[in-house]
């Protein structure tokens, strides 16, 4: 593979040494898969977002672990501009847990759909502008590599497919499989920072 291409979602060869780029191409993939969402329908729409939602869990909850804690303690106004992108999830969170057992032949959802696509490219252009360029500017090769370890790890978890019997509504955003699988991703990521130092 040439460094050319462009690289696929969970290619173990991409960019493993600069998170910034790892979570660029994140952002990418999370663009891509809504399109698809939205070009689709019947069981390919709920296929293609089965693995938005999947992919939005495990890539905002290495964010939280790996890229926020960083900028808290090494961006000027880190503080503000963390709790800036977390109101942001939580917004993000609480519209992706409302559709997570939605129909995807409801009517209504495709507008919900595009409501959590403005929240979630928004907030995507605020941590590349804010935070993304910031880590580059300020982290050593070394810091890097160890947070793309930590997010590849958080990448590999997303499961296959998703998990049946969910309570609707607000109960999602604590119990549902999405919170299981932030839960999962989260002691991963914790495991491998844990073992970078």
């Amino acid at each position: 593979m040439s460094d050319l291409d462009t690289p696929q979602a969970g290619d173990d060869r991409a960019m493993d040494d600069d998170v910034v780029a790892l979570l660029m191409r994140q952002h990418g993939d999370i663009r891509n898969l809504f399109d698809e969402v939205e070009a689709s329908q019947g069981e390919e729409r709920r296929d293609a977002f089965r693995r938005l939602v999947r992919l939005l869990a495990v890539h905002e909850t290495a964010e939280e672990e790996v890229v926020h804690p960083y900028a808290r303690r090494n961006l000027a106004g880190g503080e503000q501009v963390v709790e800036d992108r977390l109101a942001e999830e939580r917004a993000a969170k609480e519209t992706l847990a409302a559709l997570d057992d939605a129909d995807t032949d409801d009517p209504t959802f495709m507008p919900r759909l595009m409501k959590l696509r403005t929240e979630v490219q928004e907030h995507a252009r605020a941590e590349e502008r804010y935070e993304f360029t910031h880590i580059r500017r300020s982290a050593d090769p070394g810091q890097l590599a160890t947070m793309a370890k930590a997010v590849k790890a958080a990448e590999s978890m997303a499961p296959t497919r998703p998990h049946p019997g969910v309570e609707s509504g607000a109960a999602n955003i604590a119990v549902g499989p999405v919170a299981a699988l932030m839960d999962r991703t989260r002691d991963t990521v914790r495991k491998t920072m844990g073992e970078g130092g």
